[in-house]
């Protein structure tokens, strides 16, 4: 990784052994073992590196560490001190779901949209996703780089902390190598959110290939390719009526699992083509989209422990129907949350996706807070192997101060972000 992207100037970073962050407001942790997910007002983080050492109350921390009174820019060679002013505190945020890698512009497609037209009609009229391949294919990997480290950035000043990236805008095992290998070198620059790689070369059919010709190269070269480079941790199917069938998508999702890879899929966003009942028989980790999965499947996705990966940012942009978060609701169906960014959904934030769930479907804030948290960490591990999504001793030191005491502005900021402040990692970063 050249160190040339640097010049788009990084928050405010600094980086210690030991901080303690003080006098938080309410915090909601999530570690709901016999316990309530919001602690009260009072308590104090203490981080060590990238981890959370111990959440305690702030009065016993100022005993055992001999705090001064005015805590304001207090530092020694071993710790520094943060006074967070009674600031609510959430988790790092987690993005279960995005396109992080493409080029080129599709906007006119909006006027398309408005025009009535499908999105199968976009794609023969020469958008789609066709077109981002033809534009990403044409991309060095250096504007690829650039491109994804803003796009990073964007996703860190909303209190994204890491995020599931997929390929799928290459369509050929060199370019999908290279989409990979690019998430990687972003992955490992550290006042960036961590990417969990999702391969998905299964995204569309290249120009001029058969479906039956391209899945036969998608097992007996891409896949093997994407399990030889070592870097995709799973892989995701468009599992829909005119992409790719139910039996096309078995296969490669099989071979996939055979070859050591976790499964997600894509399913049933414009109608119900039976990707739901498949994701259940296979187990994936989740099932995103899902806009039109009927509730018997829905249950036995849940009874199979599949999860839905609900997308809201998709219907706001597109302006097909809310999904009917209140049956989801009344049924306990498990629930991500993602942006998923692409080139028709320009939002990764995930603070509007949770306003759209709360203010436009009736989702509890703590329902959708929890979603882009804890839920999300489980499906979306963080490459360190420690649990995320939640503030607990032996975490990922990842957390959001938010600008005021009450943790539901989360739900309320659509246009900005709600923090004053985010840990990555056990680094302060300022806003």
């Amino acid at each position: 990784m050249t160190t040339d992207l640097l010049f788009f100037n990084p928050l405010p970073y600094s980086q210690h052994m030991r901080a303690i962050y003080l006098n938080a407001g309410p915090m909601v942790h999530f570690d709901c073992q016999n316990e309530e997910p919001i602690h009260a007002e009072g308590k104090a983080i203490i981080t060590n590196g990238q981890t959370i050492e111990t959440i305690t109350d702030s009065e016993t921390v100022i005993g055992e560490y001999d705090l001064p009174k005015h805590l304001d820019d207090y530092r020694n060679n071993d710790v520094v001190v943060h006074d967070l002013r009674h600031q609510a505190i959430v988790p790092g945020l987690i993005d279960a779901h995005t396109h992080l890698l493409w080029s080129g512009d599709r906007s006119r497609e909006v006027a398309w949209r408005h025009e009535g037209k499908s999105y199968a009609d976009i794609a023969n009229l020469g958008g789609g996703i066709q077109y981002t391949v033809s534009r990403t294919s044409n991309a060095s990997c250096e504007v690829l780089r650039k491109l994804g480290y803003q796009r990073l950035r964007d996703a860190l000043r909303t209190g994204t902390t890491h995020l599931e990236a997929k390929s799928g805008y290459g369509l050929s095992t060199d370019s999908e190598l290279m989409l990979l290998q690019t998430m990687d070198e972003l992955g490992q620059i550290n006042h960036l959110p961590s990417i969990d790689p999702t391969w998905m070369g299964a995204h569309d059919v290249p120009k001029g290939t058969s479906m039956d010709d391209y899945v036969e190269s998608i097992l007996s070269d891409q896949l093997p390719a994407v399990v030889e480079q070592g870097i995709a941790r799973s892989a995701d199917v468009f599992c829909e009526p005119g992409w790719f069938s139910i039996e096309h998508t078995e296969a490669i999702l099989k071979a996939s699992r055979s070859a050591g890879l976790s499964l997600r899929m894509h399913i049933d966003e414009f109608a119900d083509g039976g990707g739901g009942a498949l994701a259940a028989e296979l187990r994936v980790d989740t099932a995103d989209h899902a806009a039109h999965t009927p509730m018997e499947v829905r249950l036995d996705m849940k009874e199979r422990g599949v999860n839905t990966g609900f997308l809201p940012g998709t219907p706001y942009a597109m302006g097909h129907q809310w999904p009917d978060m209140a049956s989801i609701t009344k049924h306990e169906i498990p629930f991500t949350l993602g942006t998923d960014f692409n080139p028709n959904c320009h939002t990764l934030s995930l603070p509007f996706v949770c306003s759209l769930m709360v203010q436009r479907c009736g989702v509890h804030p703590l329902d959708a807070l929890a979603a882009v948290t804890v839920r999300a960490g489980e499906i979306s591990p963080h490459p360190t192997g420690k649990n995320h999504g939640v503030l607990t001793a032996g975490a990922v030191a990842n957390f959001n101060i938010v600008d005021g005491p009450h943790w539901e502005a989360i739900a309320l900021r659509p246009s900005s972000t709600p923090f004053s402040g985010t840990v990555l990692n056990g680094n302060y970063l300022s806003q």
